[in-house]
């Protein structure tokens, strides 16, 4: 990693990956100040609230550094990880919210929309990330509605699908890949 920063030039995600799993913190900044932009005008578009976006970048990049011995390399970027995840916590944050009688205030709602390609970009990722999950199998997609969106822990999640712990953390690592690639080509797509 040294060798990266007096050379002057920034890591791969894939040489900055490896060397936070080994505990580089410079690299995980490197891979934070990357991608915390992204991550950001994603939450904020999901979100429409500014503090809620900011929660949101904060807990992906948490989660990111707690679990990054388990984060697998598809392709050549990070982002979609940190876009899934983030997805994942907005859906959870907004149906908590949905579920408190709180008056909402429309205003606020609508002076913060997205522009129109903002929310077209948003529509296209969200239709890849559905297109990618229904293109997994029924199990998986079971998988992916416990573990991802509802957030129930392996073990949990094992217990609701008849299996082991080591089944589910296996079979979910897969699933991640597999919506990482996709991810990562959709974004390709619009480059």
């Amino acid at each position: 990693m040294r060798q990266i920063q007096e050379a002057g030039s920034r890591g791969t995600d894939s040489t900055l990956l490896t060397a936070s799993q080994a505990g580089d913190r410079v690299a995980f900044g490197e891979l934070y100040e990357e991608h915390v932009r992204d991550v950001y005008r994603y939450a904020l578009r999901m979100l429409r609230d500014v503090p809620g976006a900011e929660d949101i970048t904060q807990d992906v990049f948490t989660l990111a550094w707690a679990n990054r011995g388990e984060i697998k390399m598809v392709d050549r970027s990070l982002l979609p990880w940190f876009l899934v995840t983030a997805r994942n916590l907005c859906l959870n944050r907004l149906k908590r919210s949905d579920r408190h009688d709180a008056p909402f205030d429309w205003t606020e709602r609508i002076d913060q929309s997205p522009g129109p390609d903002a929310a077209l970009l948003d529509r296209q990722l969200a239709a890849s990330i559905e297109d990618a999950v229904a293109r997994l199998s029924e199990k998986d997609q079971r998988l992916y509605r416990l573990c991802l969106v509802d957030e129930m822990s392996y073990h949990d999640a094992a217990g609701a699908m008849g299996t082991t712990t080591g089944v589910v953390r296996n079979r979910l690592s897969r699933l991640r890949r597999a919506l990482q690639v996709s991810l990562a080509t959709h974004k390709e797509g619009l480059s």
